[in-house]
């Protein structure tokens, strides 16, 4: 076989075979029923079995499969229908490469499955691109007040006085200093402004707000706890600025939006961003009417290279009433379902909170401790109680949509077992395919009802490493019993449950290849150290295998995608060095190549967007959740501004 060197992308496919990319791109699965139906479409026996040139051909490479127990495999032939047509040795694939064939060399590096995110928010990673950003340093508050300065400095400066909101993302609600030191709208009420301010938690769960803020959205102390939130008020009962959840609604209706084709160019270009690290599939873990509008402008657009699979989510409220949530999701999948690369069937439903000091509102099933080790009055808040996510899971499992519960604490956790295990008591369904997301803390006692009940364990494991987050911020808070058990991700994969894999993005950095090296050692490039590693830490084949056929059984689309086998859909990914076998720490740093999705090349570092997409990824954040006020200086103010 002959390798091309440079070829162009351009007539990869046929027009005949961008019709059937585009289809399997738009593709759901099928059924007669108007609802979800269990499974993705088969791939055909033809698509499989088909003869003639292949339409792209990658060899030389280490391919790996995902489908186990097979001989090794060193190439791949994409069909022009944009499926796998064949894989098998270098030699065997010669006969797929026509004239007009394009001929990659893989240069004995890995090309798998694509990468499936099964828990993200990537049209938030759009929006928050167009704020600043504090890259979840932890400062000092005259420091952040330096920080701050700069960006009102950025955004208008004299010019923006009094009324131009000042929206500042990627706040650590952990990060002032000296550790312990709360959050209270006089340190922000300090700046030289009377603009209104709010700087936006990383973690999605909190907002704090300086006082020209609150005023704005009326906040007093007489203003209650909303359904699901909670405003933090100081032992003088006054508001401080902080709001939790829900609450944060109070404060973020006021913020002006931006235009629609700030959104859509924003949006964009964090796709691509996705597509060059090597993601083909996408879980977006919080939609509603805005995200879904966003999307038919993106696909109309041509601009959406990813499978979206949105989880429409139900507020504290819309928990408690099935018929009603049932009615409202149906009346979006009916108004959104042509839009072409949208598969509609998930729901989401926040349990709880998060769990790290001072914002302690996952749900735990003991008390957090005072950082001294005594017992408080507070385990955390539990959104939705057992009974109602029972009957809101039974309602929704019953015409074929899936659950996906946020469950960070433990009861939050065994919340969301209990719930599922009475809707298959109810309706019967063992296959529903429910999914609890995060996991930082798993009673023992619960690890087998995941394989009982047919859960899918989502985890976020780039989380799982020493860091602030994780030590300083929760270890006195809930004692070494508990921490032992913090993202078990091994013990949930001894007890049989199935592993999927997500970012979380834009709440973490989206740093896919460290994401994956962190599940296997439990540090990653920035953990201070291991986290429980002989204990919880996976293997390398589990780990990939996690975020590629297990999200995609976790998303039902495992017929589609999530393994490298002829028949099934080209989501393909070509790395730039062997993830099976490179020394784990050098997982972190892989490079993508090629994406294909649908056999269509959705990024290409050969390419003028695909080399710019490619640095933006070399050039992310130094890694997730920054620690030190050096962090967000590095390169200067404007780096933090993403300027």
């Amino acid at each position: 076989m002959t390798s091309s060197s440079h070829l162009s992308r351009r007539g990869l496919l046929t027009a005949a075979g961008v019709a059937g990319a585009a289809g399997l791109l738009g593709a759901t699965p099928a059924s007669a029923s108007p609802e979800p139906s269990a499974s993705s479409s088969a791939p055909s026996s033809a698509s499989a079995t088909g003869r003639g040139s292949a339409a792209l051909v990658v060899h030389n490479a280490s391919v790996f499969t995902g489908a186990g127990g097979r001989a090794p495999v060193e190439a791949v032939a994409v069909g022009r229908d944009g499926r796998i047509l064949a894989t098998g040795t270098n030699a065997s694939l010669r006969r797929y490469v026509g004239r007009d064939t394009e001929v990659v060399d893989a240069r004995r590096n890995t090309v798998m499955s694509g990468i499936h995110d099964g828990h993200v928010h990537p049209l938030g990673a759009g929006e928050r691109s167009l704020s600043p950003s504090l890259n979840g340093a932890e400062t000092t508050p005259t420091e952040l007040r330096e920080i701050l300065t700069g960006f009102l400095a950025d955004t208008g400066g004299a010019g923006a006085e009094p009324d131009r909101w000042l929206v500042v993302e990627d706040w650590n609600p952990v990060g002032l200093l000296p550790v312990g030191t709360l959050p209270h709208h006089a340190v922000l009420d300090a700046l030289p402004t009377r603009r209104p301010i709010a700087l936006v938690g990383g973690d999605g769960h909190n907002l704090w707000a300086n006082q020209r803020a609150l005023d704005i959205a009326g906040i007093t102390a007489a203003t209650p706890d909303p359904v699901g939130g909670k405003v933090v008020k100081g032992a003088d009962g006054q508001p401080t600025g902080v709001l939790k959840d829900d609450a944060q609604g109070l404060v973020r209706r006021h913020v002006p939006e931006p235009t629609r084709a700030e959104l859509v160019t924003a949006c964009a270009k964090v796709l691509e961003l996705a597509a060059a690290s090597g993601v083909t599939t996408m879980m977006d873990a919080l939609v509603g009417r805005h995200e879904l509008e966003l999307y038919r402008d993106l696909s109309a657009a041509g601009k959406l290279p990813q499978r979206i699979v949105p989880a429409i989510r139900l507020d504290a409220e819309q928990a408690k009433d099935p018929a009603g949530s049932l009615a409202y999701a149906r009346g979006l999948r009916r108004e959104f379902e042509g839009v072409r690369g949208l598969r509609f069937g998930m729901i989401k439903v926040f349990l709880d909170g998060v769990i790290e000091y001072p914002a302690q509102t996952a749900a735990l099933l003991e008390p957090y401790l005072d950082g001294n080790g005594r017992p408080t009055g507070n385990r955390g808040e539990l959104y939705t109680s057992a009974a109602d996510y029972g009957r809101l899971t039974a309602a929704f499992n019953r015409v074929g949509w899936q659950m996906h519960a946020h469950g960070l604490g433990d009861r939050a956790v065994r919340t969301a077992l209990d719930g599922y295990a009475y809707a298959l008591r109810t309706t019967g369904r063992r296959d529903a395919r429910n999914a609890v997301a995060h996991l930082q803390i798993v009673d023992p006692a619960d690890l087998r009802r995941f394989a009982q009940l047919g859960v899918a364990a989502c985890m976020q494991l780039q989380w799982a490493a020493k860091d602030t987050w994780t030590m300083e911020a929760l270890l006195p808070y809930i004692g070494p019993g508990r921490h032992r058990w913090m993202y078990p991700a091994r013990s949930l994969e001894k007890a049989g449950a199935r592993l999927s894999g997500g970012s979380d993005w834009p709440v973490d950095a989206l740093q896919v290849w460290n994401q994956l090296r962190t599940a296997i050692d439990r540090q990653g490039a920035f953990g201070s150290g291991p986290l429980y590693r002989e204990l919880e830490g996976l293997d390398r084949a589990a780990v990939l295998r996690m975020h590629t056929s297990g999200t995609a059984w976790q998303l039902r689309q495992e017929a589609l995608t999530g393994t490298v086998e002829p028949g099934k859909a080209a989501d393909l990914v070509v790395l730039d060095r062997d993830v099976t076998r490179c020394p784990v720490a050098d997982i972190s740093g892989t490079g993508v190549r090629m994406t294909l999705v649908g056999g269509r090349v959705v990024h290409d570092t050969d390419s003028a967007s695909g080399r710019a997409a490619s640095a933006r990824v070399a050039g992310a954040a130094p890694g997730p959740r920054p620690a030190s006020y050096a962090a967000v200086h590095a390169g200067g103010r404007h780096h933090a501004c993403k300027h």
